[in-house]
């Protein structure tokens, strides 16, 4: 293939950056529809936020032309560097628990280290009476839901702000307030005081948002999927965030930011405790496709799969956490004590030894590929390998799986990342393969940690009633169990698919199918699709009217850094 221009990509199973639309899933539950950030869909909104696409100097919003291809080598890199720094912020908060020093401290709890790359899951919210929207960052690490208000020092790129004057049900938050937990502020002011202030500050270049609380309504739809269903004003006590310092001026959340930690305060938590949700508890299921959904309310099934939710040595309580006593691959099968962090928000996997030997060696030794080396950026991955010319399949999946703590088993059923390749700028197509684990020392953590690439072809529940991980294999098109038996399809993706046929398939058997990819040639204006098969569309261009054209998938993943996998994570909120 010397004469082929090619642009290896390692497929993002597991895509960053997303934007979310609430809506509802046929279940009944309020979840999020998500889009990468660096999909079409994200960068016209960037574009328009920034009144056509003039940037804001030192801004961390990339414009359409500035950002990587998804599935390029630097996108790639934004994965690995995303896991970094989840894995830095995880060490500095375990650190502040056992009394040790981090970075930076705050006397009324920890704080939230943040850089640019972590903020990498965005959702489109309305609040307020009429509604304004506005494109937040998910912030899994800290609890606070704040919007730009009123702005004494905000970033200044267009975004909307939020102005409590011009909604009929905004409320102001006093200091004799439930939610109202800052204490030095609210002595000097009396408990009479008819604004509450706030202060929020993260571990990142002296980064933090300030201002008043106050109450309105965020915009929700609950019940009867296909997106028939029931209007909920759900009432939200969130920051009037008048002022913004460190990253959040160079534009990191300059639409705002909602935490999703356990805290009272969070969004997640206000939605269980006024019963607009069953149950606290929310599920996440992953496709193939990498297409995705995250449903609140959910509890799972009665006969899904279950383990305990533990807290053990360096990992904290606040992070969903389960052990691990055997790792089988084929027939082969070894006793294995560890504790795992179950995250969607890291990409990849990361195991240490004797795990990840273990799995990677005799996965090695039952695949028929011959071995290869895809060169810079792709040097973290210990295992590849090469398709031959037109193959476009593994000629043999090896059946993994991971015994938890009580017995339920925990089935892996996609580890792989394929690798792409356009040549001469034709469609992305297979050339290879790379199983997507990796040792935890590459990233200099202890802690492994069950990436978003081992829940692929899973619902995945979590139960913060129960406190247990739920899971089952689940087809997130149909809403939908999936039935046992059948061969497991090892598909890679075709030209054909690469090349935008992106019509929603029926799986076959125990596993996904076998659909196109979300890459940078399939990105034209038209209808898209996501479980629940509840059509959306692009956002009109400027002049353009609605726009027309063949259909794309968008890629689903790393949830809910959506959220959520770290919903519980220690509050970053100084009050």
């Amino acid at each position: 293939m010397a004469h082929c221009n090619l642009l290896v990509a390692i497929a993002a199973v597991v895509v960053l950056l997303f934007v979310a639309v609430v809506t509802t899933e046929a279940s009944g539950g309020i979840g999020f529809n998500l889009h990468h950030r660096f999909s079409p869909v994200v960068r016209q909104w960037m574009v328009d936020a920034r009144g056509g696409g003039h940037g804001v100097p030192g801004s961390s919003w990339l414009l359409p032309e500035e950002a990587p291809a998804v599935g390029s080598p630097e996108y790639y890199s934004a994965l690995l560097r995303h896991d970094r720094a989840l894995f830095t912020r995880r060490r500095g908060l375990a650190s502040a628990a056992d009394g040790q020093s981090t970075t930076l401290t705050f006397a009324d709890g920890n704080a939230t280290r943040l850089d640019t790359y972590e903020y990498l899951h965005y959702a489109e919210v309305e609040v307020g009476t009429p509604s304004s929207k506005f494109l937040v960052a998910l912030d899994t690490g800290s609890d606070l839901f704040w919007l730009p208000c009123e702005c004494k020092l905000c970033a200044k790129n267009g975004s909307t702000m939020y102005s409590p004057s011009l909604s009929s049900t905004s409320k102001t938050v006093p200091c004799g307030h439930p939610l109202c937990e800052r204490p030095d502020a609210c002595a000097t002011a009396g408990k009479s005081s008819s604004s509450c202030p706030y202060e929020v500050k993260y571990v990142s270049a002296n980064t933090g948002s300030s201002g008043v609380l106050v109450e309105d309504v965020l915009h929700l739809v609950d019940g009867g999927g296909g997106g028939g269903g029931k209007a909920v004003q759900a009432p939200i006590v969130f920051g009037c965030g008048q002022v913004q310092t460190g990253a959040f001026l160079r534009g990191a959340a300059a639409g705002g930011l909602m935490g999703l930690g356990l805290d009272k305060v969070s969004v997640p938590s206000a939605l269980a405790s006024s019963g607009l949700v069953a149950s606290d508890s929310f599920s996440m299921c992953f496709s193939r496709d990498g297409v995705g959904r995250i449903n609140f309310g959910d509890a799972g099934s009665p006969d899904q799969a279950e383990t305990p939710l533990i807290a053990a040595g360096s990992l904290q309580p606040s992070y969903y956490n389960i052990s691990v006593g055997a790792i089988t691959v084929d027939s082969k099968a070894m006793a294995v004590e560890f504790t795992a962090v179950v995250d969607s928000g890291t990409s990849f996997t990361y195991l240490d030894d004797p795990a990840y030997t273990f799995l990677t060696t005799n996965f090695n030794s039952r695949v028929s590929e011959a071995s290869e080396t895809y060169g810079s950026g792709y040097e973290k991955f210990e295992f590849c390998y090469r398709l031959s010319p037109g193959q476009t399949s593994m000629k043999r999946l090896p059946a993994m799986s991971l015994t938890t703590k009580g017995g339920a088993v925990f089935p892996i059923t996609w580890p792989i990342i394929p690798v792409l390749a356009s040549t001469n700028g034709g469609p992305y197509h297979p050339i290879g393969y790379c199983l997507g684990i990796i040792k935890t020392s590459i990233l200099s953590t202890e802690d492994a940690t069950i990436g978003q690439n081992f829940m692929t072809g899973l619902k995945v529940v979590f139960d913060r009633r129960k406190s247990v991980l739920g899971w089952e294999k689940f087809d997130c098109y149909k809403d939908a169990k999936m039935q046992e038996g059948g061969s497991p399809d090892t598909s890679l993706g075709s030209p054909a698919a690469a090349a935008g046929d992106s019509t929603p398939g029926s799986p076959s058997g125990d596993y996904a199918p076998s659909v196109p990819l979300p890459w940078e040639n399939n990105a034209t204006n038209g209808p898209y699709y996501y479980p629940g098969r509840v059509p959306l569309t692009w956002p009109a261009r400027s002049g353009s009217g609605s726009g027309s054209g063949s259909s794309s998938r968008v890629s689903f993943g790393g949830l809910l850094s959506l959220i959520l996998l770290h919903v519980l994570v220690v509050t970053s909120v100084t009050w």
